[in-house]
């Protein structure tokens, strides 16, 4: 399926893909969800989540504008680096679980890494991105819904680990990133959101410099805006639904 709109001049329509159409839709969900916060325009960042999308679709959304790409699996991720690296101003961030022994791939080959759960992960990190020559950002990972299958630290440990983190030399710690229980009532949600709002803040308060708060996705994104989000992580409602494993 395409969409049509009139080009300039009247001339014939300019067909817009599904994807441009689709990027334009979410990105303008953030932007009014700024609004109706009262937050101040372009304050949020939409993060395109390109776990399991294909290398020539990143490059269609990356010629509209978007810039920074979420991967979930670090081997997929750098093979698709690799078929993309003539694309000027792409970050990659690393938004899935990372497992200790892949800390070293993931360090030299992302901007972010926004799942950082335990100090040992993050030692690892920051003793592979030395060989990089400049640091990497890095979020520590919030478990705020309680739920077992979850990665992230309990919010109650955020302020420890996030000390812990910020002392080491190879890594900035940006802030806080969490992901609630997609199944929860609005309210609820709203809940799980302000808590990490919470963390968030009483790091930011401890002295920390924290600058970034990545909550929100394609489902709910407007409630975690609503309570603080600076980065939504949106990837069915820019590439459509992905296909069942």
């Amino acid at each position: 399926m395409q969409f049509t709109c009139q080009s300039p001049g009247g001339s014939s329509p300019a067909i817009i893909e599904p994807v441009e159409a689709r990027w334009q839709a979410a990105l303008g969900r953030v932007r009014a969800a700024e609004l109706a916060a009262g937050r101040r325009p372009g304050s949020v960042a939409l993060l395109a989540v390109s776990k399991t999308v294909s290398a020539a679709r990143v490059r269609a959304v990356h010629a509209l504008g978007q810039r920074s790409f979420g991967e979930n699996y670090v081997q997929e991720a750098v093979a698709k680096q690799r078929d993309l690296a003539d694309l000027a101003g792409i970050e990659w961030r690393l938004i899935g679980p990372l497992q200790g022994n892949k800390a070293r791939l993931a360090a030299s080959h992302f901007n972010w890494v926004e799942t950082v759960d335990r100090e040992d992960l993050a030692r690892r990190l920051s003793a592979a991105r030395a060989a990089v020559g400049r640091p990497l950002d890095v979020l520590v990972q919030v478990n705020v819904s309680g739920e077992a299958t979850k990665h992230g630290i309990a919010p109650g440990e955020a302020l420890a680990l996030a000390t812990a983190v910020a002392a080491l030399p190879w890594l900035v710690l940006r802030g806080i990133m969490g992901i609630p229980d997609p199944a929860a009532d609005a309210e609820t949600l709203r809940a799980q959101f302000r808590r990490l709002r919470e963390c968030f803040d009483v790091c930011r308060d401890a002295g920390l410099r924290f600058d970034t708060l990545s909550m929100g996705m394609s489902a709910d994104l407007e409630l975690a805006v609503a309570e603080g989000a600076t980065e939504v992580r949106i990837g069915s409602a820019i590439f459509g639904a992905r296909p069942a494993k």
